[in-house]
């Protein structure tokens, strides 16, 4: 499995040097994709009951009254 790790990381590193102008694009829609799949998995979640005291307890939320100020509860 570390090595496989390895190998992915080798490769990105030699996109990165050999692409100069493409990579940032390919890298920003993967980062915008990765938040958009956690707004869909907080939502999905809200949905269920008792689904803001789900998400406290999956993220251990301490300061639950400014959390769920965020959510505009």
């Amino acid at each position: 499995m570390r090595n496989e790790h390895i190998s992915q990381v080798e490769r990105w590193a030699d996109y990165v040097k050999n692409n100069p102008t493409q990579w940032k694009k390919q890298h920003t829609k993967f980062i915008n994709a990765q938040f958009e799949k956690h707004r869909n998995f907080v939502k999905s979640i809200l949905k269920q009951s008792n689904g803001f005291e789900k998400l406290v307890k999956i993220y251990k939320i301490k300061n639950i009254e400014e959390y769920r100020k965020s959510f505009g509860r």
